[in-house]
């Protein structure tokens, strides 16, 4: 495993955006009776938030970033680092982080860089950012982390569709010498990269004139060559063990126990694995906040998205000790166990669709 010791950086806040547009899973046209209500009790999501045609994750985070400066006093070129973790770019090339740069009006001296995770890449792109902070000479950064995954799925995929919810999170990191170290934990399976993938449109396989030819993977399961495709009994089974495998090690490693944490922020990918994972690992419920329910699996931002919508005034009033979590596309995990101390958490902003 890969573990990450990193100190001299703390969080200062979050933020998060999600579109205006909510789609409820009892209103989906290929369900038939009774179907909905079985998938919302398996996977706990009841209704997800939409992006419309054209909207992306870096629109999404112009507003989320700029409401966190203010907040906390920052202006937009005291900004040293900005780091893009995402699946859903702008483009192949050029990188987001370079168009935001000139979107957000940081300086040009900033530091920017694109993660293309998906499922893990708050917890990647925290430990990229805080690693280049670390020695003082990055003081502050911003770390963008969301998709809007629904562009990928075909909107005839009837195991898809219902999970998944578009929003991006913002995280402001400061240098400061007298912070705790935050405490990482990773790894990754890629011999099995391809229980989620997009097939198309990459340089392994360009698209072409087929990739918008659907074909019919079951009943209610359609996809083109272009929309991404789950393998869920792969997936369900590597997630449920690499991650109670993963704060097993964290607790290990780094010499902690339950009691020592205050919230585990867990991927939310799905209620029932979650709670398969809470069980083994004989979790508190207490601790377990689920974003499920309104927003569905938000891919990057969910561990910071679930954060603000269910403890919010917890973290801006109390220190508190939080493991976070994450696992899927790669397939690949990683664990963070940081320390805050009554910071900034804005509520999310609900953004109109363009």
């Amino acid at each position: 495993m890969s573990f990450l010791t990193i100190p001299h950086v703390a969080v200062r806040g979050f933020a998060a955006a999600v579109p205006e547009r909510v789609e409820e899973n009892l209103g989906l046209p290929f369900f038939k009776e009774g179907e909905a209500e079985k998938v919302i009790k398996s996977t706990g999501i009841a209704r997800r938030r939409v992006v419309g045609p054209g909207t992306t994750s870096s629109d999404l985070s112009i507003p989320a970033a700029r409401s966190l400066m203010q907040s906390l006093g920052w202006t937009p070129r005291s900004v040293d680092v900005l780091i893009f973790a995402s699946s859903t770019r702008d483009y192949i090339t050029p990188s987001t982080s370079c168009i935001l740069q000139d979107r957000l009006e940081l300086n040009e001296t900033v530091y920017t860089a694109d993660i293309p995770y998906g499922c893990t890449g708050w917890v990647h792109g925290m430990s990229v950012i805080s690693s280049l902070m670390s020695t003082g000479e990055l003081r502050r950064g911003l770390l963008i982390a969301g998709d809007t995954t629904t562009a990928t799925e075909n909107p005839e995929d009837k195991e898809l569709r219902p999970l998944f919810g578009d929003a991006v999170s913002v995280t402001a990191l400061e240098y400061d010498p007298s912070a705790d170290p935050l405490f990482f934990n990773f790894g990754t399976e890629g011999k099995n990269y391809q229980a989620i993938i997009i097939p198309d449109g990459g340089m392994r396989r360009p698209f072409a004139s087929n990739s918008l030819d659907p074909v019919e993977y079951g009943r209610g399961i359609k996809r083109r060559g272009i929309d991404c495709k789950i393998d869920g009994m792969e997936v369900f089974a590597f997630s449920s063990f690499r991650a109670e495998q993963c704060i097993k090690e964290i607790y290990s490693h780094f010499n902690l126990t339950e009691d020592a944490i205050d919230y585990f922020l867990f991927h939310q990918a799905n209620r029932y694995m979650i709670e398969r994972i809470r069980k083994k690992l004989n979790i508190d419920p207490s601790k377990v906040p689920y974003s499920l329910a309104d927003y569905g699996n938000t891919s990057s931002a969910s561990i910071p998205l679930t954060l603000l919508t269910q403890h919010r005034e917890d973290y801006q009033t109390k220190s508190l000790t939080s493991l976070a979590c994450a696992f899927g596309v790669g397939l690949c995990w990683g664990g963070l166990c940081f320390k805050t101390s009554r910071i900034t958490c804005l509520a999310p902003i609900i953004c109109e669709e363009k």
